[in-house]
């Protein structure tokens, strides 16, 4: 039997390894996985670059002003004040107080800053705002994340992908299908698919950007009509979460899934504290707020020895982690150093 002070050193060995896991930081992501990962709990500024969400129908900032586009100017200055404004064919306006000035290829959003500076010289603090009241070009409106999005003059008749030539195309984020609102009095859109709502007097339809792109003449590319409204919101996101190098959302981008590989690769490979063979996706249960629990062996994935899983947008991914690992790993980084005194005590 060991003496007494043999089991002492033991003891201590032990002690210093409890405390030393106690020590370890806690898991990446830890306590998320029962969060909403798409909850923003304080509003952003806009940056440089977004466009200002404004009611449907309303000018958004950037639209880029025309001749014979016709103006309603909102402003404390009194001769200014509710009266209507034509812009001539050289792209200039004449306005009380300040004579002609030339307003044809500024933004709505550039005038008002302009206008703003001009009266100062009369009035303290002048305000200005703009409304367009007459189009020189039937408007349709790109929202969301094209390249350029904005307010388009339809001159002609002009196909969708010959106006998504013109606003640059997609972001790199965008969604992999985008959106057409009609009003009613121009009909309702020429597609098998389209819905029609009599209550809002408009109908929509959604496009796939691989049938619209990809094919020669796709039956997608309809001609478009005043005051249609096309968007396509950012991509849909998945998110991982627990032992990886990277937790947080990544885009599908124009992919309908991804794999359970994918994903983790994306996330930069897991920890050595993960613990591979219970790993979880929770995935959304539609028409509820709950989430299904899928359990997966990533260990026997990685062998090849079970196919791997697609995860779908909103999925979240957890890998925990494995603390018997980490208990054994700091028990010998604290005894391995004492071995030889141990070995010593043994020989006494």
């Amino acid at each position: 039997m060991f003496p007494i002070r043999h089991w002492q050193f033991l003891a201590t060995i032990l002690f210093s390894a409890t405390l030393a896991l106690q020590a370890q930081p806690p898991a990446p992501g830890a306590g998320q996985a029962g969060q909403n990962p798409t909850a923003n709990p304080q509003a952003q500024p806009l940056g440089a670059g977004q466009t200002r969400e404004l009611p449907p129908g309303a000018i958004r900032p950037n639209y880029v002003l025309r001749p014979n586009d016709q103006f309603l100017m909102r402003t404390n200055v009194e001769e200014l004040n509710e009266k209507p404004f034509r812009i001539d064919a050289d792209g200039n306006v004449n306005l009380p107080l300040l004579s002609r000035v030339h307003v044809g290829g500024m933004t709505v959003e550039e005038l008002e800053t302009d206008l703003v500076k001009r009266l100062r010289d009369f009035y303290n603090a002048p305000q200005v705002i703009i409304n367009i009241t007459q189009f020189s070009s039937e408007p349709v409106f790109f929202i969301g994340a094209f390249r350029a999005p904005g307010i388009y003059g339809l001159q002609g008749a002009r196909t969708l992908l010959e106006m998504l030539i013109q606003v640059g195309g997609f972001q790199p984020n965008a969604a992999r299908h985008l959106k057409i609102t009609r009003r009613a009095e121009y009909g309702p859109i020429p597609l098998p698919n389209a819905i029609e709502d009599p209550a809002k007097k408009i109908s929509t339809v959604e496009i796939s950007r691989g049938s619209l792109t990809e094919n020669v003449n796709p039956a997608e590319d309809i001609l478009l009509q005043p005051y249609d409204q096309i968007s396509v919101e950012r991509a849909e996101e998945l998110y991982v979460t627990g032992e990886v190098a990277k937790t947080g959302p990544f885009e599908l981008g124009d992919r309908e899934s991804i794999s359970i590989a994918q994903a983790i690769t994306m996330a930069g490979g897991m920890s050595r504290d993960a613990l591979r063979s219970k790993v979880t996706i929770l995935r959304p249960v539609m028409n509820t707020s709950r989430r299904a629990a899928i359990h997966v062996d990533v260990k026997r994935i990685f062998e090849g020895k079970d196919n791997d899983v697609p995860l779908l947008p909103n999925d979240i991914l957890v890998v925990p982690r494995s603390y018997s690992g980490v208990f054994w790993r700091t028990f010998a980084s604290v005894a391995i150093p004492m071995l030889p005194y141990a070995i010593f005590l043994a020989t006494q």
